[in-house]
């Protein structure tokens, strides 16, 4: 199917033929009929791509902080491959369309295949011939409304929820400052509620059309704009001012204060720059409002990815709740959307109309609709998800380990797939991501043979023998299982699974489907033991007699409790998804398995300090060794992350973050420095692709993955019992 993607790193735009989305369990696959271009926000996005890396830097001080903070830390070079990685990211452009349901989820109940539906959000009501929505980010539309009328609905719930901000009443007067498309919108609006209103915009063209949809009055000279305001209001001033311009400049928020009335609001929907006159605004009680998007619910990911609504009764218009009267507006007439759509164009012509908006030629351009043509059946259309990249041979990488990889997102992308392409004797066969920009981006970076949405195509190729797994957490132990069933050899990354019922079933299928132990290689990507760090630790305790003392310290930085890897289904947790690691660290020093685990964690108000972040973690090992870990996601980011302490038979080691280890012995000091952090992402990978040839025996067996990540439930056990627990 035709896409339009931009890599935003080079700042390339282009109508990629990429594989057809999955419909996902609480999404509907749509197929799209029309798609409306945002100029003012798809510009910037270009734009801000196009920047060099200078250019990107100064739009993004905040980002550049972050940078030099963990280039400190872990080193420049390999920061700086990972900041490019991230921004070698393909961004589906659009957020607006219309089309029919072909497909839906087996959580969604409120669409049927053939229902004609409005679609919004950045990431899914793409420019693409096929979309998979969030059910939240759709709506019914129905036979009254063309599809054409029904792409507006990401501007027009903007305009809408801008309304709703200001807390208009019956028959107030408001001035819109910016007559483009969202301000035009907001004027019909504004008018079919029954508000007065006036505008302001610089291009006569824009005055002329806002005139013909009912402004009461409209102007391009900003003192006939006030002194109108002044006499319209009786002297009082307009009781709000909606600013839906996009500038860098503070004169159009000084303008909505001069103009408004004593405790008017000031609401901004586009971009303006915020230093107002503080002595009138004091004057006049003025309240200034940034109006979020489309209204409650936007960018929360419970609401839009899952389909968690907020109830009716204490949040009246939702970001899906607009959507539905912002369609019912145009289905009775109060909103007219045609003399808006100043130009009409195939998807196949994408690439011209956005050269052509960039350089200005053609316009003016205000409601810009893409079409799409139905040129193949539905149903044929999403069997395809399966593309064929690199149509030339001699561009694909050879080799006797053949790689199916599921899953591409920032680790994998920064981290492991560069890691990976670096090694000899690897094809990479097929790269499979449930985003069809990603899957065809990426895969065309790292030379795949082909790109998928449908991870089965991976499991299911004979040529494949070895699958790399980088998707979320949740996926992981299902994903592995029907790998090893297959009889490929698996490498995911951490952790194996989310619960002990997966892990068990994991350890089932390994000791009872595969004879004599002859089953495919289930390795978990356990990079630190990999670390030149780690094994020159471990060769100056290899003789040892007596236990090990050790002390490992996390400073792991905050994260909110909202995010993804709290949740028990999705990331299992960060002691399930991290501190499997450390447990394996400790495992790879002594050589010995766990046996007994205590674990407290603080008792906070579990939001500015999230409990469970913040743990200290005792685990005794068969062979008599002690082992402490102190997490928290409580200290500054700006200070090392990990530390650990080894004490011996009259030794002393200490790793500092990977990058430096230092030896005592005999009153001496001996020490072995790294140029960059080395946590043994490529030896790990190494060993993989070694071991399947055949060339390697493994370094890491089940029996310490099974224990590794079993101790992690306990942890969890041990810190919600606040006993010791036995494994």
């Amino acid at each position: 199917m035709k896409q339009i993607i931009q890599n935003y790193r080079t700042g390339e735009l282009e109508l990629a033929d990429v594989p057809v989305p999955v419909c996902s369990s609480n999404n509907i696959l749509v197929k799209n009929e029309a798609s409306l271009i945002s100029i003012g926000t798809e510009r910037s996005i270009i734009d801000l791509a196009k920047k060099s890396l200078l250019g990107k830097a100064k739009a993004r001080p905040d980002l550049v902080k972050r940078f030099i903070d963990k280039a400190k830390k872990e080193g420049l070079i390999k920061t700086f491959q990972e900041a490019l990685g991230r921004l070698d990211n393909p961004v589906p452009l659009g957020y607006s369309s219309a089309g029919v349901v072909v497909e839906v989820g087996k959580n969604v109940n409120k669409f049927s295949p053939g229902d004609r539906v409005a679609c919004i959000g950045a990431g899914y009501a793409s420019h693409s011939e096929y979309i998979n929505v969030p059910e939240n980010l759709c709506c019914l539309i129905s036979e009254s409304v063309s599809f054409e009328e029904a792409s507006f609905g990401m501007i027009g719930i903007i305009a809408l929820h801008g309304v709703r901000c200001a807390k208009i009443t019956f028959g107030e007067t408001v001035a819109v400052i910016g007559l483009g498309l969202i301000g035009l919108l907001t004027v019909q609006i504004l008018k079919s509620y029954g508000s007065r209103v006036i505008g302001f915009d610089i291009e006569p063209g824009k005055i002329e059309l806002a005139k013909s949809i009912g402004i009461d009055y409209a102007f391009t000279d900003i003192e006939e704009f006030k002194n109108t305001a002044n006499k319209f209001t009786n002297g009082f001033g307009v009781d709000a001012v909606l600013i839906t311009a996009a500038t860098k400049s503070d004169e159009p928020v000084n303008i909505a204060v001069e103009i408004s009335r004593y405790g008017g609001k000031v609401v901004i929907v586009g971009v303006a720059d915020i230093h107002p006159d503080r002595n009138e605004m004091w004057h006049k009680e003025v309240e200034i409002i940034v109006s979020k998007a489309a209204g409650p619910g936007s960018l929360d990911p419970l609401y839009e990815n899952k389909g968690i609504d907020y109830p009716i009764g204490y949040i009246r218009w939702t970001e899906n709740r607009n959507l539905e009267e912002f369609i019912r507006l145009v289905s009775v007439g109060k909103i007219k959307l045609n003399s808006f759509i100043t130009h009409k164009f195939n998807i196949k012509e994408a690439e011209n109309v956005y050269k052509n908006i960039l350089e200005n030629k053609g316009g003016p351009y205000i409601g810009v609709i893409l079409n799409y043509p139905n040129e193949v059946l539905p149903d044929e259309r999403r069997k395809d998800r399966l593309k064929s990249l690199n149509a030339n041979v001699n561009a694909v990488k050879q080799g006797s380990v053949v790689i199916g990889v599921i899953g591409a997102g920032l680790f994998g992308k920064a981290l492991l797939l560069p890691t990976l392409s670096k090694i000899k004797d690897v094809k990479f066969h097929t790269l499979s991501t449930s985003s069809s920009a990603n899957a065809y981006h990426t895969g065309k970076k790292y030379g795949f043979e082909n790109c998928a949405t449908d991870y089965t195509e991976v499991l299911n190729n004979r040529e494949i023998n070895s699958v790399v797994i980088l998707t979320p957490h949740s996926l992981h132990a299902k994903m592995v299982m029907e790998s090893l069933r297959q009889n490929k050899h698996v490498f995911v990354e951490k952790p194996l699974s989310v619960n002990e019922v997966e892990l068990k079933e994991i350890a089932d299928l390994i000791s009872s489907e595969f004879i004599d132990g002859n089953a495919p290689y289930a390795m978990v990507g356990y990079n630190r033991r990999f670390s030149p760090h780690s094994v020159w630790s471990l060769d100056f305790l290899k003789n040892r007699k007596d236990p090990v003392i050790m002390n490992y310290r996390i400073n792991a930085g905050f994260v909110p409790k909202e995010h993804w890897v709290h949740s028990e289904e999705e990331g299992g947790s960060r002691v399930v998804g991290e501190i499997c690691h450390f447990v394996d660290m400790f495992q790879f020093l002594t050589g010995s398995e766990p046996c007994k685990i205590y674990a407290e964690r603080v008792s906070g108000n579990n939001s500015s300090i999230v409990n469970s972040d913040n743990a200290t973690i005792m685990i005794k090992f068969k062979d008599g060794s002690v082992g402490n870990i102190i997490y928290t996601g409580s200290g500054d980011k700006a200070f090392s992350r990990e530390y650990i302490e080894i004490f011996c038979e009259g030794k002393t080691i200490t790793l500092k973050d990977f990058k430096e280890t230092d030896l005592f012995f005999n009153g001496k000091r001996k020490v072995f420095k790294t140029i960059n952090q080395d946590m043994g992402y490529k030896n790990e990978l190494e060993h993989f692709v070694k071991f399947v040839k055949g060339d390697e025996v493994k370094k890491i067996t089940f029996n310490e993955i099974y224990y590794s990540t079993l101790a992690v439930f306990k942890i969890n056990e041990s810190l919600e019992t606040g006993k010791p627990i036995l494994l």
